[in-house]
């Protein structure tokens, strides 16, 4: 926390607003559970992330006043523990979901802590301010920071928040790894994130530094002069005579003389020498980190950068139509949906951010059209008529797999289509897709046998061909919808149903067996309960705790009001509904889909990850999946805690998770949660044992816990997750790529479960030269293999687009290994004239205008420095996603 003797003069208004907020001293920051295990009380990179960005928000909130709502106050904060769940109740309204804006705060949060893990980053001294490689690092920093403004602007959030993180930690690291804070210096440097202002007073390389210390704690080691240096870490590059070393036991330049060390990063002596100073170091990162958030600000403006956070409880709009003759009928469904979408929430707090188009057909798909302006998208659709023919199978997952690249996390994609996919070859791509972007599928297909014209068929089609779309919704936890084309103007409602703030809730069973009931639980904090219903359906019944049922009838019965539209039912229950145990009973042929869903701002974020606690920094190495044989930590994060069925009740607890096979539903384990710091933040960590987790196979998580009452809660995770094979991880140099240039990737492959014959293939979207210096790869247990790739970017590339490049191991022949892919993002960026980024007129403010950092000349394969961040990384309760799959292999 930051105490109130710092002084007031040449800070903005988010940074005195700061100064307000922050008491009492020690209430804000939450410490890394495994940061605490080596150096209890420190401050973490996430904190000082998180805490930066909840100030920049609520000084956004303060300054634009809700529409239709009393303004904010400022004295309903002070004192308190700011959490987002409160500033979106405070802004939004009560119930107001954040879960969007804490999956986004995660994602800046790992792309800020994946700096110390990374092959790329974690030697780079330039990334870490270490090494007196200052001007060098400050051009870094303020390039992550450009890039994250070109990346908002061409609407890749993802993008713009992995570069924001790791601007961040460079920003960061610089108070802690320098002597800035030796300096008696108690403001941010003020030139830092000015690159039109030279940095003063810089050591160079024939002045002495530091003296020698043996001991851990080395207070009296800096030689006190007024120069700006910082330490050294490991071989590379390698200590002159006289200079500071970063220190710590993993430091291998501290047992060179002089001997200790001047890094802050932590709290205990065994890693930081100069561990006395690092709450001040801290201090004035915080205060940095706010000014970093500001000035983005500035730059982009409030609604642009709301979207960089996704500050907002909307979600985005995301449609793949196919576009042959025969889609007339579905085609104007979809843009009967989005016409009605725009129109009821322009405005609102719902209103999309982010709208993403895909057409297809055969043999062609796309372009994706992307806005964040409603009435564009909506000109854009209105363009698309139903043309031409075909024969039956289209390029469906093709277009998809587009969509899935430019839309944002935790989204819904609806895909209209009535063909089958010609690109099956694609789908366990699309699958692990999904489950990368979070984002959740849903197929409308009306398949109607009588209707020929404008769709041609060669041959007879197979009656599984639909299977893919099966696969890709079972996935990404959506669904596939069969209507015919008179009734898919009503089922395309759940288009805007499912834009709400829904939770799915889990069914025991998962699917329909017959003579069996489904049974749900219903608590106190759920409304607007919809049961969908679909398929061959003879008859159906849903009975609540009391025992009182109701049929398939349409119309109002004793429980709710049921519309039929075809093959399909939706019974939208009577708020509130009675707690406690439901069933629903169907009697239909083959397998019909139940789906039950409710409006809640309870909900939760979950995340994967590996200790690490044998390098200088211990934290969390993230995984998007576990990776079979690996001991895995599961974080959740929980938001919406502050929801209540009864004012007053104490505030829901959970207590353990489940772990579901996909698609039987049998129970895998049960596993308890700790909670992790404070409990209004809502995070829990449970330790998944290699046992549970040695088949790969997919698995669903079940939370369950009790409401302040000590009734039963349960929620499930919206989609499965998948434990993977063998870890795969491709990683790509700092900074983005320039046309005309090559890149060189970087490809590692683990096992943990036993021996692995693998086959490996590449590709990358758009269609630029790639090359693979790794084909084929034998791995024994706890054995790496790592490959180089070469991506070539034509002179050609369009400025600010999105290349995907993808690694799949799959078994040789017929293994019964499932295929494990890899996706690395990233964007195209042409070189920015000199005032591209200038001072906005008016304004005294120094610009951000710099060169592009080139690929750093330190991606160093070479044992040294595993990280250099305040009390490493922590990793903790947040989701949403680095591009790649991440694992600890012989370390």
């Amino acid at each position: 926390m930051l105490p109130m003797e710092v002084p007031q003069s040449h800070l903005g208004p988010s940074v005195l607003l700061l100064l307000q907020l922050l008491l009492p001293p020690t209430s804000a920051f939450f410490p890394n559970i495994w940061s605490l295990l080596a150096a209890p009380g420190s401050i973490t990179h996430q904190d000082l992330t998180e805490e930066a960005a909840l100030n920049v928000t609520l000084q956004l909130f303060l300054e634009q006043p809700p529409p239709g709502r009393p303004p904010l106050r400022l004295e309903d904060f002070l004192g308190r523990t700011l959490l987002a769940d409160d500033l979106f109740a405070a802004y939004f309204g009560p119930g107001s979901p954040s879960r969007r804006f804490r999956a986004a705060l995660g994602e800046v949060s790992r792309a800020n802590a994946a700096q110390d893990f990374l092959p790329t980053s974690r030697n780079d001294p330039d990334l870490h301010f270490d090494a007196e490689r200052l001007d060098q690092g400050r051009a870094q920093l303020v390039g992550a920071l450009r890039e994250t403004l070109v990346a908002t602007r061409a609407l890749d959030h993802s993008l713009a928040r992995q570069r924001l993180g790791a601007a961040l930690h460079a920003l960061q690291d610089f108070y802690s790894h320098s002597n800035w804070v030796e300096l008696g210096e108690q403001q941010p440097h003020p030139h830092l994130l000015w690159p039109r202002q030279e940095l003063q007073n810089l050591a160079q390389v024939a002045d002495p530094t530091c003296s020698d210390c043996e001991a851990l704690s080395c207070p009296g080691n800096w030689l006190g002069f007024t120069l700006l240096t910082s330490g050294y870490f490991g071989t590379h590059p390698p200590k002159p005579p006289g200079k500071c070393s970063h220190g710590g036991h993993f430091d291998l330049s501290s047992s060179q003389p002089p001997r200790g060390g001047i890094n802050k990063d932590s709290t205990s002596p065994g890693f930081s020498p100069h561990h006395m100073l690092h709450l001040q170091a801290a201090k004035l990162a915080l205060l940095a980190s706010i000014q970093a958030f500001g000035l983005l600000r500035s730059r982009l403006g409030d609604r642009d950068f709301s979207r960089l956070l996704d500050i907002t409880p909307a979600s985005s709009l995301s449609f793949v139509l196919d576009t042959t003759g025969s889609m007339g009928e579905e085609i104007n469904a979809a843009k009967i949906q989005a016409r009605h979408i725009v129109e009821q929430r322009r405005g609102s707090p719902m209103e999309p951010i982010h709208y993403v188009l895909v057409p297809f057909h055969d043999p062609g798909f796309g372009p994706v059209f992307t806005t964040s302006d409603p009435d564009s998208f909506w000109q854009q659709l209105n363009e698309i008529h139903a043309l031409g023919g075909g024969d039956e199978p289209e390029m469906c997952l093709s277009a998809l797999q587009l969509a899935l690249l430019h839309t944002p996390p935790l989204s819904d994609i609806f895909v209209f289509t009535d063909a089958s996919p010609k690109d099956a070859f694609l789908t366990n791509q699309v699958e692990s897709l999904t489950q990368e972007r979070r984002c959740r599928v849903t197929f409308l297909v009306t398949e109607d046998t009588s209707r020929v014209q404008g769709r041609a068929r060669r041959e007879i089609l197979s009656p599984l061909r639909f299977e893919p779309y099966k696969a890709v919704a079972l996935a990404s936890g959506g669904e596939v919808i069969f209507t015919k084309d008179q009734h898919i103007g009503d089922v395309a409602a759940i288009v805007g149903d499912s834009m709400a703030a829904l939770v799915t809730l889990p069914l025991d069973p998962p699917s329909v067996v017959p003579g069996q009931p489904l049974v749900f639980s219903v608590d106190g904090l759920l409304q607007k309960i919809t049961v969908r219903i679909h398929g061959d359906i003879s008859s159906f019944w849903i009975k609540n705790p009391a025992g009182v049922s109701q049929n398939q009838k349409e119309g109002t019965g004793p429980l709710g009001h049921t519309h039929r539209f075809g093959q399909f039912w939706m019974v939208t229950m009577h708020d509130p509904p009675q707690t406690g145990t439901w069933e629903i009973q169907v009697t239909a042929v083959d397998s019909p889909g139940v789906r039950v869903q409710a409006q809640t701002s309870l909900d939760f974020l979950f995340h994967f990850g590996i200790s690490m606690e044998d390098g200088p920094h211990p934290g969390l190495y993230p995984l998007i999946q576990p990776v079979a044989g690996l001991q895995t930590q599961l974080l959740v994060e929980v938001t919406g805690l502050g929801s209540q069925a009864n004012p007053g009740d104490p505030q829901p607890h959970f207590s353990h998770v489940i772990l579901r096979g996909v698609p039987d539903g049998a129970e895998l384990g049960r596993v308890p949660l700790e909670p992790v710091g404070s409990p209004e933040r809502g995070l829990l960590a449970a330790s998944l044992p290699p046992t549970l987790l040695s088949t790969p196979r997919p698995f669903s998580l079940e939370l369950i816990g009790q409401d302040g009452a000590g009734r039963l809660l349960h929620r499930a995770a919206p989609q499965p997750s998948t434990v993977v094979p063998v870890l795969l991880e491709l990683t790509a140099p700092s900074g983005f790529l320039a046309p005309g240039s090559k890149v060189p990737l970087s490809l590692r492959i683990a096992s943990f479960s036993g021996p692995q014959d693998l086959d490996l293939r590449t590709s990358v979207n758009p269609s630029f030269s790639l090359t693979s210096n790794l084909s084929r790869a034998h791995l024994e247990l706890n054995e790496s293999v790592w490959g180089r790739l070469w991506l070539e970017v034509p002179d050609s590339a369009a400025p600010d687009s999105v290349v995907m490049v993808t690694v799949t191991a799959a078994g040789r022949e017929d293994s019964p290994v499932p295929p494990t892919h890899a996706f690395l993002r990233l964007l195209v960026l042409a070189p920015a004239p000199q005032d591209q980024l200038a001072t906005p007129t008016g304004s005294s403010d120094p610009t951000l205008t710099t060169a592009t950092p080139a690929f750093s000349p330190f991606t160093l394969e070479t044992q040294g420095r595993a990280g250099a961040g305040l009390a490493g990384s922590p990793w903790w309760g947040t989701v949403g996603g680095l591009l790649l799959l991440r694992g600890l292999a012989s370390w």
